[in-house]
């Protein structure tokens, strides 16, 4: 059984493990991350540039390492066409399509503390 499938519950782990919810924040939070991730949720695959155009103030550089990390942690994937120009499209994984729930609870969160 996955931990998808599992029962689990908010605890205090004494272990010397990473908490589980340390390492979901670590992949989320980073400057720029969410909003990447946001925008393959909304709008589906994305070229490097659609994702360029669609976030205003990131550096190519920047777009480029957050994009290598969620790839590295296997949330997006990326393909690369053989044409001139050369062609990349990044989509998220089937791991990363799991974010989508914790996206809309951040919202409702959010807008519950926007009613204050």
């Amino acid at each position: 059984m996955n931990a998808w499938e599992e029962t689990i519950t908010l605890d205090h782990d004494d272990s010397d493990e990473l908490c589980p919810i340390v390492s979901a924040l670590e992949v989320i939070g980073t400057k720029w991350t969410f909003f990447i991730l946001r925008e393959l949720l909304l709008e589906g695959t994305r070229r490097f540039g659609d994702l360029l155009r669609a976030m205003d103030g990131i550096s190519p550089k920047t777009l480029s390492v957050r994009l290598r990390e969620l790839e590295d942690r296997g949330i997006v994937s990326r393909t690369v066409y053989a044409e001139v120009p050369p062609r990349v499209e990044y989509t998220l994984t089937e791991l990363g399509k799991r974010l989508e729930g914790i996206f809309l609870e951040l919202k409702r969160f959010g807008l519950l503390l926007e009613e204050k």
